[in-house]
């Protein structure tokens, strides 16, 4: 287990450090906001599409961490050739090699995770899940202020460099996680790719609890990204200083990271199903104290955004894992992840227009998409669904 951790925390740290890297970058080479923000957006663009396919390839493989090592070995690559024609081909060209690269962001994110209950028992799970939560808390507090540091110290160029060193250096822990537990039934080398892709996207809105927490997520996304957008805002706005909206976001990391840090020692203590649609009224609450623009008060609602983003994450991961058939475990996973980067994008994009018009009507939508995340757990209401058969049975 203290591989996979470290394996995570490496490749997601990359992962969060790659994103501010390329931006910072591209400013530093083409001089044009614009132009930063393409790459950005290239690269999380594909994330809709790269995450069902790498997820039905996954769920294929007979040893899916040797498939999940590629995947971080071209993602780095990509990172590393990003860097490298960046300023000397058409922004165009530049572009379309971030949104290939954008198709395996997935596989940083739900691609691990799937990997998990074949590395511990069932037993553990549950304290492992919320260990593997905290990678992302952890990663999200490291990898923008290391991205941030590396660009003061070596230049910007440097960040995407130490971003893709870190991607690699959890290669040889993707590589051996263990192989799935019985060997390919002779029905599955047959089946074809679209119908695992179907079967997978019936798996997540299928059963009622699964779809129920995926829509809460994904939407709760949608609010999330509106803070993400907002905070340099917030930060010019309430302290004097854009850059002060990147502590609101630390702040935001390190109270999810020790909310997660609480649930790795009482798994059990609430109900994930529950944790997962109040994360999102703990964060609408968050947004409507941000939106008062009170100092003390906007500090206060960064710790409490992290309340409930770090539990909401570790409570979907539980349900996912409980949920999920075996056999399309990793569709569920990278799927999920693929939804929740779209969603984080679709906010952060709603946010330009709706903080140029008011900035505390921006954080009071946010705050109201939040409940409307939160009314999506009625999905889930009713009698417990058993998983899907016979399409989504184990073979």
């Amino acid at each position: 287990m203290e591989c996979y951790v470290a394996g995570a925390a490496a490749a997601r740290t990359g992962d969060e450090m790659s994103g501010p890297a390329l931006m910072l970058a591209g400013l530093a080479v083409t001089g044009s906001e614009t132009a930063a923000s393409t790459l950005l957006a290239g690269l999380m663009v594909a994330a809709a599409v790269g995450g069902p396919v790498f997820g039905a390839l996954l769920d294929r493989a007979r040893r899916p961490g040797r498939l999940l090592a590629w995947a971080l070995a071209v993602y780095a690559g990509a990172l590393l050739l990003i860097l490298g024609v960046l300023g000397r081909l058409p922004l165009a060209a530049v572009a379309a090699i971030a949104v290939g690269a954008g198709l395996l962001g997935p596989a940083l994110a739900g691609g691990w995770t799937s990997q998990l209950p074949r590395v511990v028992g069932p037993e553990r799970l549950p304290r492992a899940n919320a260990l593997d939560a905290m990678t992302f808390n952890a990663a999200g507090l490291a990898g923008p202020a290391l991205a941030g540091a590396v660009a003061a110290l070596a230049g910007a160029p440097a960040g995407m460099v130490v971003a893709a060193v870190l991607i690699l250096a959890a290669l040889p822990v993707a590589w051996t996680l263990p192989a799935t537990r019985t060997p390919p039934a002779g029905g599955r080398a047959v089946r074809s790719f679209g119908r695992d892709l179907v079967a997978g996207v019936r798996a997540i809105v299928g059963v009622r609890a699964l779809a129920a927490a995926t829509a809460v997520s994904v939407v709760s996304c949608v609010g999330q990204g509106v803070l993400l957008a907002c905070a340099p805002l917030l930060g010019a706005r309430v302290f004097g200083s854009a850059d002060r909206g990147a502590l609101l976001l630390s702040g935001v990391a390190a109270a999810a990271l020790a909310a997660n840090a609480v649930l790795a020692r009482r798994p059990g203590l609430l109900r994930p199903d529950t944790v997962v649609w109040g994360s999102a009224l703990v964060l609408a609450v968050a947004l409507l104290l941000a939106a008062t623009e009170r100092p003390a008060l906007v500090a206060v609602a960064a710790l409490v955004a992290g309340a409930g983003e770090g539990p909401q994450l570790t409570a979907l991961f539980a349900v996912r894992h409980r949920e999920a058939p075996e056999r399309l475990r990793g569709q569920v996973f990278t799927t999920g992840a693929s939804l929740k980067i779209t969603g984080y994008a679709v906010g952060a994009g709603a946010a330009g227009p709706l903080a140029a018009w008011s900035l505390p009507g921006a954080l009071a939508v946010a705050a109201a998409v939040q409940v409307a995340a939160a009314s999506c757990a009625l999905i889930g209401a009713g009698p417990r669904q058993d998983r899907m058969a016979p399409a989504n049975s184990r073979r």
